[in-house]
Parts: C-alpha cells; sequence; structure tokens
C-alpha cells in the first residue's frame, strides 16, 4: 500500500491506495490563510503538521497501515518556509498568491540571467522574491536563515528529518537552472544564499529518505518506510491523471485555473509568461499556463449574488454564444500571458438585460478565454496539446466544459468519476520510489465521456476572445 499527501492552500488531503492503485481511504484536514495585508497571503507551517497528524489518524482509523511500503508528496509551490539553524519556523510561510514581492520581482527579472538560467519570468510569487523583500522589510528574519524550504518540503522535514526537495517544486523558485536540475549557484549568490541554504535534491519518484520510527509506531507504519521526493501540485496532478508524455495536457479547474502540458525536452520561452518546469519524473519537463482565478472568480460571483455557485452554473442550458457582458478574472492580479500583479478584474458591457445567468455565463467565459490565451502562449513556445483532459471542481459544469472545448477548438476528455489530483499522483510517486517503477504506473484513467466543440458557435467565441483581450487592455491601462 501507499500513501499520498497533498498540501494545498485551503486543506490537506490525504489517500491510501493499494498496489492496483485503488483508493482504500482518504481523509481531508482544512486549513486557513491568513491575509494580513492587503496583497499578502501566509500560512503558519505548524497548521501543516497538525493537519498531517488529523490525516494520518483518520487513515489509521479506517485501515490498518502496515503494509504501506512509500508515502509521497504533493503540494502547494513557491511557498518560502524560512528555518533557523534548528530547524525551528522564523515567521509565517509567504504563499504562491502573495504579491507583496512584486517589484522586487520585476528588478530581478529586469536582469536576463534569471530568465537564461531558471527558464521562466520572475513572477512575484515565486520564492525568490519574497526573500529580496524580507532582505528590505525584515533583515533579523533574513540574517537567522538556515534553510529554506517549499511548503511540502517542510512536512517531508517533519516525516523523515532530512532536508529534501525535488525538482518540479524546486523550478518554481526562480534558484534552479531548470535544463540541467539542478539549483544555480549564480543566482543563489545573487539573493545572498548559498546551497547549504538550500534542500539537497531528488526526482520526484526517486526515494527521498524513510519515515521516523517515532512517526511509524505512532501510526503502525513500518520503519522503512520510505518518502518519495514527490511533486508541486501540477506536477503531482499530472501523474494522477497520466499527463506524463509530449502531446498530453489537463485543464485544472480549481482555485486557480492551469492548462498544463507534458514535455519530452526543455523548451523555455519566458516572453510567453509560460511556466517551463521540471516534470516529477526524471528527463521530462512540463509547461504551464497558469491564471490566478477560476473558481475562485466563480465563488467570488456566487457570493455577490448571494447564490450557490454550483446552483449557478447547473442553471445553464446548452452553450450559448457569449453576449456583450465580458468578464476579466483578474481578481488578483494574473499570470500567464499578462504578468501583471496590478491588473484587476472588471465586468464590461453590462446592460438591463443582463441578469443572473447572462453574468454567470459571462464568468465562465472570462476563465475561459484567459485559458484560451494560455493555450496560445504555450502554442508560441512550440508545445502542441494532441489529448486533453479535464479535472478540478469546475469540470462538474457540462457548461463550461463546452465553453472550454469551442473555445479552443479541442475535445474536452472527463475521467470517470474518481479522485486522480495531487494525492493520488503523490502516491503514485510513492509507488514508484518503493518499486524502481516509472511512468508505466501513471496511465491516463478511463474516460467517461468527451465532451465536443459546439462548431456552430466557435465563430462566435472567437469574437467574443477578441473582446476579451481588447478589454484587458483597458484594465491594463486602468491599473
Amino acid at each position: 500500500m501507499f500513501i499520498g499527501l497533498d498540501l494545498g492552500t485551503s486543506g490537506l488531503k490525504g489517500v491510501l491506495i493499494d498496489e492496483d492503485q485503488e483508493i482504500l481511504a482518504e481523509s481531508t484536514a482544512p486549513l486557513a490563510v491568513s491575509r494580513p495585508r492587503d496583497g499578502w497571503s501566509e500560512q503558519d507551517p505548524a497548521s501543516w503538521i497538525n493537519a498531517a497528524e488529523t490525516v494520518f489518524d483518520a487513515l489509521s482509523a479506517k485501515h490498518e497501515l502496515g503494509a504501506v511500503a512509500g508515502i509521497g508528496l504533493s503540494g502547494q509551490m513557491h511557498g518560502a518556509t524560512l528555518l533557523d539553524d534548528g530547524d525551528q519556523v522564523l515567521r509565517p510561510c509567504i504563499l504562491w498568491n502573495d504579491t507583496r514581492s512584486h517589484a522586487e520581482a520585476a528588478a530581478m527579472d529586469a536582469d536576463p540571467v534569471w530568465r537564461k538560467i531558471t527558464g521562466n519570468i520572475v513572477f512575484p510569487g515565486f520564492t525568490a522574491p519574497k526573500l529580496a523583500w524580507l532582505k528590505l522589510n525584515e533583515p533579523e528574519t533574513l540574517a537567522k536563515i538556515a534553510k529554506v524550504l517549499l511548503p511540502k518540503d517542510f512536512l517531508r522535514l517533519w516525516l523523515t528529518g532530512d532536508h529534501v526537495g525535488e525538482m518540479s517544486d524546486a523550478a518554481g523558485t526562480s534558484w534552479l537552472d531548470t535544463g540541467t536540475r539542478d539549483w544555480s549557484d549564480r543566482l543563489l549568490d545573487a539573493s545572498g544564499l548559498g546551497r547549504d541554504h538550500m534542500p539537497r535534491l531528488v526526482e520526484g519518484s526517486e526515494v527521498s529518505g524513510t519515515l521516523r520510527t517515532e512517526l511509524a509506531q505512532r501510526w503502525g507504519l513500518r520503519p522503512d518506510t520510505v518518502v518519495a521526493g514527490g511533486g508541486g501540485d501540477n506536477a503531482a496532478s499530472a501523474i494522477g491523471v497520466g499527463v506524463v508524455r509530449a502531446g498530453q495536457a489537463f485543464v485544472s479547474l480549481g482555485t486557480s485555473g492551469v492548462l498544463f502540458a507534458a514535455n519530452d525536452g526543455y523548451r523555455p520561452d519566458p516572453a510567453t509568461a509560460v511556466h517551463t518546469f521540471c516534470h516529477a519524473l526524471p528527463n521530462t519537463w512540463h509547461q504551464m499556463g497558469v491564471i490566478l482565478a477560476a473558481t475562485d472568480a466563480l465563488n467570488w460571483f456566487a457570493r455577490l449574488a448571494g447564490q450557490d455557485a454550483a446552483a449557478l452554473t447547473s442553471a445553464l442550458a446548452d452553450l450559448q454564444a457569449p453576449g456583450k457582458t465580458t468578464f476579466l478574472p483578474y481578481l488578483g492580479g494574473e499570470r500567464t500571458p499578462l504578468n501583471d500583479s496590478a491588473v484587476r478584474g472588471a465586468f464590461l458591457g453590462l446592460e438591463h438585460a443582463t441578469d443572473t445567468a447572462a453574468a454567470t455565463r459571462a464568468v465562465l467565459e472570462g476563465v475561459t478565454f484567459a485559458i484560451r490565451d494560455c493555450r496560445d502562449a504555450l502554442a508560441a513556445t512550440g508545445t502542441d496539446i494532441a489529448s486533453l483532459l479535464a479535472v478540478g471542481g469546475g469540470a462538474r459544469s457540462t457548461y463550461w466544459l463546452q465553453a472550454i472545448a469551442t473555445a479552443l477548438g479541442t475535445p474536452v476528455d472527463l475521467p470517470v468519476a474518481g479522485d486522480f489530483g495531487g494525492a493520488f499522483g503523490a502516491a503514485r510517486l510513492a509507488m514508484m520510489a518503493a518499486t524502481g517503477g516509472g511512468a508505466e504506473l501513471a496511465p491516463p484513467p478511463t474516460i467517461e465521456r468527451q465532451v465536443e466543440p459546439v462548431t456552430s458557435l466557435s465563430d462566435a467565441f472567437d469574437e467574443g476572445h477578441a473582446r476579451y483581450r481588447a478589454a484587458t487592455r483597458v484594465a491594463q491601462n486602468f491599473a
């Protein structure tokens, strides 16, 4: 058996799978985010340990864990978890969606060496600019830092006692030479850090350590239980849905939105604002277009309308041509392709005829057009999408899937009911680490149905996307 832990922003999820990759038990523990100032987003790492203990308690209560051979980790990326020389946390973790370091990120990105080595724009949410912000605003904290860990790797420290990271997550720090899959001494030095401040690196499917005896005894696990390298949340999710080879892709409609494509080579193009990261498997990379608000935008509108988000989407019938109302989902800035932390969302083209259903459609269309922007950015790098899976809470809306298929001109496959997310992918990586297996252990799920583009509306969605792009330019000027 194998356990996968996925440390998300709003909760930590654990799954237990058997050798046939069937889920035997699962549990989730909630997490809270602190927003002490505008644009700030923080979390207490101690809450991650508490959540993991809750999940292990639940899993062990549901199933005996003595046969578990490996544990895999997945988690939110980019967070700066700062430890002193006694492994004590120095301050709350600055999360992926925190934009306080936008000026520092812009200054780093203005130096061509960062893009050249990492293959990516230095985004405000990445880890390195957070340390630059600390240098200016909390120098006393910076001076005490002995180790910088990403969130899931803090869980690994608790599990194994070792400081270890892996390639897919490390690629989102702005300190990794993504092509060579190693820390860049030049970039670390530019941040006033050295390799001694970083965890050692393994591949996601490799063994990173073994479970501490104390924890093994507490939950009835074997003392030789291995802990896999694991992956950043999207890389682990890709392992979960079997997106491991060139041409395979998935679109995730979660809090944020992701268009993720696997690659068999390293093809960076930072100017597109596409993320080019290492995959969780050796000698494999991936590219992502990332938007910061997907279901988050729908939930925001649902609160505004005083209705349930699922009720709003289920009330929509057949796909319609985009109306005059255009919605921009930039509620907290945007990554791909804008790289703009200041731009904000908007409704444009409101009229007396705009009712709740029309506004709901506009929100879904706005997120859809943002995903189309990501597809266009991926295409500019030479990445083709031959097959596309849909995952995440938003994928429960047939209307939304029809809009995406039509806007992209690509059929969207919906897997059979099941959990194929980060926790499941992490469990698969645990299986790989424990057994020496590879990509063959991560096949795509069975497809329940395929949502085809509504070709009669293709031109209308092209026109709607053109209006969306024009509205975006207005919003950027306004910001």
